[in-house]
């Protein structure tokens, strides 16, 4: 390593958001603890992201801040934390000026034009042939600390399990059938696919298998959430409404998850439950659900797919011309290899 293990007491990882990210980004973890194993790890936060490391065993501390908050007064609560060692995880032009002010002797962030003057020691990023968990690595290689690890890490907490627990005894009695949970959530108007063309997936399901679906749902879902519901009623049950934490337990309980590309999707990922992320504007190689037993689909042949557009131009046909029998095969072959 560039650095000597015993200078290191404290290390700070800025990941502001989203949720999804911040999950991925846990990837340094084990790495940091083999190479710095007396240090403690800090996370940089924004408020509502929080709960992506806040129960994490190897994170001793988040910090945070909100969006619209003056950067000088997030420079005084990491001056004062006196850290050894940062990583800029985001290296946008705030996180750039938090790293650059912060005192701190050794400073890591990605290789990007007019942040360069905030780092040290850069790595590069923005690989089409590297997942985006991944891309964290990458800082860490700048530094030669060894990659021991690639396992993201999330956890939810025993009141969080016993949420879930309580609402599913309340709410499925069907207990001999499959539990899928559908998560219609999407950062990106473009990345949700459309709520009939779940319906439809979730019917093909049942062609083929006894399931029960839970329609779970987050800001900005509950019009999906509800179309879903009533579409495959009686054989559906809504969440309520729930803070991360929870739908995270509310995921574990079920046997599978199909999820568009979303931090619940990534959520689910790490936390082991078999998962099938639905894809169209963005790269599954670059964005899939990170674990061994996951899988994706995407509508390959379209001149349009994997456009990164916010918004589609067209008429969504990444997601509504998706053929749900395709989903079979491959809930097949993760059900057999869980």
């Amino acid at each position: 390593m560039k650095i000597s293990s015993e200078e290191i007491k404290k290390i700070l990882c800025i990941k502001p958001r989203g949720i999804g990210d911040i999950i991925l980004s846990t990837i340094v973890l084990e790495n940091l603890r083999n190479a710095f194993p007396h240090s403690e790890i800090h996370y940089l936060t924004e408020e509502f992201s929080k709960r992506a490391v806040e129960y994490n065993p190897l994170v001793s501390k988040v910090i945070t801040f909100k969006r619209d908050k003056f950067v000088l007064s997030t420079i005084k609560q990491v001056r004062k934390e006196k850290y050894d060692l940062i990583f800029d995880f985001w290296s946008n032009p705030k996180t750039a000026q938090i790293t650059f002010f912060s005192g701190v002797k050794y400073r890591v962030g990605f290789d990007k034009r007019g942040r360069n003057y905030a780092y040290k020691f850069s790595g590069k990023t923005g690989s089409t042939i590297r997942h985006a968990a991944e891309d964290n690595l990458a800082l860490l290689e700048a530094l030669d600390i060894p990659i021991v690890s690639k396992k993201i890490i999330y956890h939810t907490t025993e009141n969080e399990k016993l949420f879930a627990e309580k609402f599913l005894q309340a709410n499925n009695n069907r207990s001999d059938n499959l539990l899928i949970g559908i998560i219609p959530s999407g950062g990106w108007e473009s990345k949700r696919c459309d709520a009939d063309k779940l319906v439809e997936i979730c019917k093909e399901i049942q062609n083929n298998y006894k399931a029960d679906f839970l329609i779970l749902w987050g800001p900005g879902d509950k019009v999906d959430a509800k179309i879903i519901f009533e579409g495959l009623s009686p054989n559906s049950v809504l969440a309520p409404k729930t803070e991360f934490g929870e739908l995270s337990a509310l995921i574990e309980k079920c046997d599978l998850i199909i999820a568009n590309d979303s931090g619940p999707m990534h959520a689910a990922a790490a936390l082991k439950i078999p998962t099938i992320g639905i894809f169209g504007p963005t790269n599954p190689e670059n964005h899939k659900p990170y674990s061994t037993n996951s899988s994706y689909v995407i509508k390959s042949d379209l001149h349009c797919i994997i456009c990164n557009k916010l918004v589609c131009p067209y008429n969504h046909e990444c997601m509504k011309e998706l053929d749900p029998e395709v989903f079979i095969p491959i809930v097949k072959t993760l059900l057999n290899k869980n």
